[in-house]
């Protein structure tokens, strides 16, 4: 019976040495198989916001190798880094939005095997795909750019207006970011804001519902040189009825009555710029910008008549306020 029981013995520890891989090779399937899904998880974040961060770039109107470098960068903030490997296409190279403003990014990584090495010695692949596709509202034609002001967008009193085409947007995280009060008239494609909207009068849109936290729109002139002041100053003549003005540096601002005339070109107002009551102005092909915190008022019953540049460095802008100016609040 001793003998036996020693050679018992002895086939209990021929199995467990036999069966001791696989206990430890399934335990350790299950650990790894959870560590290979927790990464695949990891993995489609990183491509998500890579995505995300190079459509981003592509609102803003950057080329292709900007849009590549800001996913790259994303990936990499994100801890994703080589032997890895991450493509980027716009647009994207497969699927239903090849031929739409949209960001793929692919990305790729091998993970190394512990436990199951004992089964296969190759490496696991893994591999996680996102889109960010973009869908273009109408262009602002009012935008505020403010990241914070309140009543950003105002709308009060007995104004009516009518934008045809075109949105208003606000950029302010608000809760008022746009307002409208009283008996205003506001008619536009859509109204879209970062943050809030309160419409005491409502608005007339195009669109299904307006729009509340949504992206924030780039400063469409962000490039736009200043315009540098000159010598010698010029002024206006307060005491003519009519007169002709000239572009140049108005260094004691600028206060229209009677009939006026703009001549094409850049006007910089380092003062304000007044525009009196029955006032007659009108003038074509004109950029006037308002120095420092200076700012404009034009007051009832004046008749102003006046247009931006339709080509050169400052096509398209009328009025340009200083970025350098606080509190200016102009009033039309």
């Amino acid at each position: 019976m001793s003998r036996l029981r020693r050679a018992t013995n002895g086939n209990v520890a021929v199995i467990v040495a036999f069966t001791l891989p696989v206990v430890v090779g399934g335990a350790g399937l299950g650990v790894e198989t959870s560590f290979w899904y927790y990464s695949s998880l990891k993995l489609q974040a990183v491509a998500d916001a890579a995505a995300y961060a190079g459509a981003l770039e592509k609102v803003a109107g950057s080329d292709n190798p900007t849009i590549i470098a800001a996913a790259t960068q994303s990936a990499t903030s994100n801890n994703f880094a080589t032997p890895g490997t991450i493509q980027v296409n716009t647009p994207p190279l497969s699927g239903p939005n090849t031929a739409k403003k949209a960001v793929e990014v692919i990305v790729k990584q091998n993970l190394d095997r512990y436990f199951t090495a004992i089964f296969n010695q190759a490496p696991v692949a893994e591999q996680a795909r996102a889109v960010a596709l973009i869908n273009d509202a109408s262009k602002a034609c009012v935008l505020a750019l403010s990241q914070s002001a309140s009543q950003a967008a105002l709308f009060s009193g007995n104004t009516t207006v009518n934008l045809t085409g075109c949105s208003v947007m606000s950029d302010s995280i608000a809760s008022d970011a746009i307002k409208t009060q009283g008996s205003a008239v506001l008619k536009a494609d859509c109204l879209i804001t970062v943050g809030g909207m309160v419409l005491n009068n409502p608005a007339t849109t195009v669109c299904k519902s307006n729009i509340t936290r949504a992206l924030p729109a780039a400063d469409p002139f962000s490039g736009l040189a200043t315009p540098t002041a000159g010598n010698p100053c010029k002024n206006v003549n307060g005491n003519k009825t009519s007169q002709t003005l000239q572009p140049g540096t108005y260094c004691s601002g600028m206060s229209l009555s009677g009939n006026v005339t703009l001549q094409p070109g850049v006007y910089v107002v380092q003062g304000g710029m007044k525009v009196n009551a029955n006032a007659v102005v009108a003038g074509s092909g004109v950029t006037i910008f308002m120095a420092g915190s200076n700012t404009v008022s034009m007051n009832g019953n004046a008749k102003v008549t006046l247009s931006a540049p339709t080509s050169g460095a400052y096509s398209g802008v009328l009025f340009y306020g200083d970025r350098t100016g606080t509190a200016a609040q102009s009033t039309f």
